[in-house]
């Protein structure tokens, strides 16, 4: 095997990672060469839930922080040519390939500074987890916060998701509806006899295009909501009026609402016709009312910024612990296919944290 060389450039470090291919399902291989990586740093105490790994310091300090990241990504682009593949190129100090901006930059730096901090102002808890690209039920977030919830006590946590270097505060709540309209089915040619369900689902579409979304201040950070349209579909055959018809919802919702309640605005908008909520997950308040968050954006100095998509933040924040994402890239260059990172970008991310840690 291999061994992930900790020591090396944190730049170096990402793309050694980022050539390990790991689509969610596929993270065993680079799971395998962390958790071993973490074994040998006598400081942390390493454990794993499949693949999953916490390591964790005990300094003895007053206060714990948590910097997590997670290991996989989104499939392989398939566009011929495209440069956010396996594995990794380097074009004029930037790196190319899937993860690098989401995040194999982010688990590299937390990787260095596992190995490099054998003393810190706090105790801290390292946390690289399966399945975030996936739905929430696969989480190795959530698996952990199930089954070792104590792993991630801490008073503040990091997720090291792309930021462009700045801290973005908590997260939007997100959530999918399905709204039906019912006909009745009947050959086209004689369709009097029978009621278009497709037709009727205007009515929802002209809903969506009169709603106007919100942007809401909570805690002193604008969080712009969303409302769409994301999938159509119904019928039977091309000759038969449908009696059915589906539209798919996507409500982005400011974390001043809970989940119950973002529910309650759709089921408003859409009274009079059938509902179903098929997804959703809470939002998360901006986690910026500590010292300790002060502390980072002092090092930073920069504003922190509000994250519009929703991120694990939210499952650090029903845990109890405030959390903010920070981490290396531009996360609107997620999941492209010319996904990419400034190594020296990655550099600069590393060297924040090795100064607010110590």
């Amino acid at each position: 095997m291999n061994e992930l060389d900790l020591q090396q450039d944190v730049a170096l470090l990402t793309e050694q990672i980022m050539n390990i291919e790991s689509v969610s399902g596929n993270e065993q291989e680079l799971a395998d060469k962390v958790h071993h990586a973490l074994q040998q740093l006598a400081h942390l105490e390493v454990h794993r839930d499949q693949d999953a790994i916490v390591a964790r310091t005990s300094f003895g300090r007053e206060r714990r922080v948590v910097l997590a990241g997670h290991l996989d990504t989104v499939p392989l682009p398939r566009t011929e040519g495209a440069k956010g593949t396996v594995p990794a190129q380097v074009i004029g100090g930037v790196l190319y390939g899937r993860g690098a901006t989401d995040m194999k930059g982010g688990v590299a730096v937390q990787l260095a500074l596992a190995a490099e901090l054998t003393d810190a102002k706090y105790d801290v808890t390292y946390v690289f987890y399966d399945h975030e690209e996936v739905e929430a039920a696969k989480s190795g977030l959530g698996r952990l916060a199930k089954n070792s919830p104590e792993l991630l006590e801490a008073d503040f946590a990091i997720l090291l998701e792309p930021t462009n270097g700045t801290v973005e505060g908590g997260c939007n709540g997100t959530s999918r509806f399905v709204i039906r309209t019912r006909g009745k089915a009947a050959h086209s040619g004689r369709a009097w006899m029978g009621h278009n369900a497709i037709h009727d689902a205007g009515e929802i579409l002209q809903r969506l295009a009169a709603y106007q979304p919100q942007s809401i201040t909570v805690e002193g950070l604008d969080y712009r909501e969303g409302m769409n349209a994301v999938r159509i579909a119904g019928g039977i055959a091309g000759n038969v009026i449908p009696d059915y018809c589906e539209v798919e919802v996507n409500y982005r919702f400011a974390p001043d609402k809970t989940l119950a309640e973002a529910e309650a605005v759709v089921r408003e908008l859409f009274a009079g016709f059938d509902i179903e909520r098929t997804d959703g997950a809470d939002g998360a308040k901006p986690g910026l009312d500590q010292q300790i968050a002060a502390d980072l954006i002092k090092v930073l100095g920069q504003e922190p910024k509000p994250k519009y998509g929703w991120t694990d933040v939210s499952r650090f924040s029903a845990l109890g612990v405030s959390a903010v994402n920070f981490g290396p890239g531009d996360a609107l260059l997620a999941h492209s296919d010319d996904e990419h990172v400034p190594q020296q970008a990655i550099r600069d991310c590393l060297q924040s944290l090795r100064a607010w840690l110590r």
